[in-house]
């Protein structure tokens, strides 16, 4: 049987295989459908170690690496190996986990106007939680977050893990456009809109500082491990940020 704290493996799809990295909820254990890991910071950074080691020394045959919070889905060519082949070396990558070195920390402070139009359901979620906009203001610039993983869009990026006193569930019904910028929270989650999609999170300030660049040489000003704090501005502040990064 599975021990609680290996690395599990799952068929994702004729040409996928998940890794997936913590211990599983309970409620899966012997279950048919996937067993649902629980989110961790170490779990997270097993990930990380896991990504960086296959691209350090690239497996042949694999096509693309894909993290998220505690799993890495590994897309290969079917022509050119087996499941079973794929997970064998990946065993043996696992074994040297702790040898690798993640790149060297980086910490990135992201500027929030959390007023008015820029944050439009920021006073329902103070009504849900009791607290002042104020207090909610100060708790979500409180945190330090890690960028789990990039997703959903390029450059968006899944942090965590937002204080309790803030979490909150997602819109029952998704917006059809939630404008460039946008900080959202959903869950114990936040993150930023770089581009203007629809979206389900609840929307409490936005930034004026583009999260995604084609043009430059890092596209998305976020990166996975990245440190992340959020630091409230004035309307003003923000409109002067606004031209700069135009």
């Amino acid at each position: 049987m599975l021990s609680a704290d290996e690395p599990r493996f799952q068929y994702a799809s004729d040409q996928s295989l998940l890794v997936y990295f913590d211990q599983p909820n309970k409620k899966g254990w012997g279950k048919a459908r996937p067993l649902q890991s629980e989110i961790t910071r170490q779990a997270n950074e097993n990930v990380r170690r896991l990504l960086r080691l296959l691209e350090l020394e690239p497996v042949a045959g694999v096509r693309n690496l894909h993290p998220a919070y505690c799993s890495l889905l590994v897309k290969f060519d079917a022509l050119r190996m087996r499941h079973e082949e794929l997970e064998t070396i990946l065993r043996r990558y696992l074994e040297r986990l702790k040898e690798v070195r993640l790149p060297e920390l980086r910490r990135v402070e992201i500027p929030v106007c959390y007023s008015g139009e820029f944050g439009p359901d920021l006073a329902e979620v103070c009504a849900q939680h009791g607290i002042a906009e104020a207090r909610a203001i100060e708790l979500h610039a409180s945190v330090e977050y890690l960028v789990y993983f990039l997703g959903f869009v390029p450059g968006f990026a899944y942090l965590g893990e937002l204080p309790k006193a803030l979490a909150t569930p997602r819109l029952a019904t998704p917006r059809r456009r939630v404008p460039a910028g946008s900080v959202g929270i959903a869950g114990t989650q936040t993150g930023v809109y770089p581009f203007a999609t629809p979206g389900g999170w609840r929307l409490i300030g936005r930034t004026p500082i583009k999260m995604f660049r084609a043009d430059s040489d890092g596209s998305s000003l976020l990166s996975i491990g990245d440190r992340v704090r959020f630091t409230p501005i004035s309307r003003e502040r923000f409109a002067e940020l606004e031209k700069k990064w135009a």
